[in-house]
């Protein structure tokens, strides 16, 4: 089964049949919201809205441990995260869609393991995206004739607040092409249940400072919004080039992790 984290409107793709509305409890609390359970050529897909149907969950405050737990539990091996972000590097414009392959984590105070209390793990993170994932949504792009930059850096940071000038030149200076909010510890948590995870990533917005345009968030609905018909295009594609084993190692990612 493949999961996607994004907004609520997302699983009302064409194709998709909602089959079921799972509430999910975990031993780290309620995830953001229920699961919707589609089934798409055979395939099944479980949709969970980030920051709940109403979208009332801010980024600094989602329980990311009880969200990636309960995919776990309902069978899911893959999770396809789709996000709104900043474009810091040229390029990175309002429209564009990036499938990231670093993360940069600047978000502090989040419960960020499974793993704090009779165990130590490390996991192997010098890949943060499922290289098996990432190859299969770059195909879904083209096939479907959708425009992608195939690379990106992604800093995370904590918000709610946007950055400020300052922050984003930094970032820049580090290496960073896109900023956002959501990516850390979601990815970090899917690679210590042993789940694929790869990002979508939809530039809203220049960073601060990039532009002299003052940032507003409803400039970010507007463009997710304006390009939700591209994201599920690819997702209708990627369903069915997605192997149906996996042949990556984040299945794998637990051995020799533990101390």
């Amino acid at each position: 089964m493949i999961g996607i984290i994004g907004g609520s409107g997302l699983y009302e793709i064409e194709g998709v049949i909602i089959k079921d509305v799972k509430k999910i409890s975990t031993p780290f609390g309620d995830p953001s919201d229920f699961y919707r359970i589609g089934e798409f050529s055979n395939k099944y897909v479980a949709f969970l809205p980030r920051h709940g149907s109403n979208h009332s969950i801010p980024p600094h405050v989602i329980n990311y441990r009880a969200n990636i737990w309960g995919f776990k539990e309902l069978g899911v091996e893959r999770i396809i995260s789709l996000s709104a972000v900043g474009g810091i590097s040229p390029g990175m414009k309002p429209g564009t869609i990036v499938i990231p392959d670093q993360i940069i984590d600047m978000t502090k105070g989040r419960n960020s393991t499974f793993y704090d209390k009779e165990k130590v793990v490390h996991i192997d993170f010098t890949e943060p995206y499922c290289p098996e994932m990432r190859k299969s949504i770059l195909k879904a792009g083209k096939d479907s004739g959708t425009d992608l930059k195939t690379s990106g850096t992604y800093v995370c940071v904590q918000g709610p607040r946007l950055e400020t000038k300052a922050e984003i030149k930094y970032f820049s200076g580090i290496g960073a092409d896109i900023v956002g909010m959501t990516t850390m510890p979601e990815a970090s948590l899917a690679r210590e249940a042993e789940l694929c995870y790869a990002g979508i990533a939809v530039v809203t917005n220049y960073a601060a400072g990039i532009k002299k345009k003052r940032l507003t968030t409803t400039e970010v609905i507007d463009v997710m919004e304006k390009n939700s018909k591209r994201l599920k295009k690819i997702l209708r594609k990627v369903f069915t080039l997605m192997p149906n084993k996996r042949g990556c190692q984040c299945k794998e990612a637990l051995k020799e992790a533990g101390i």
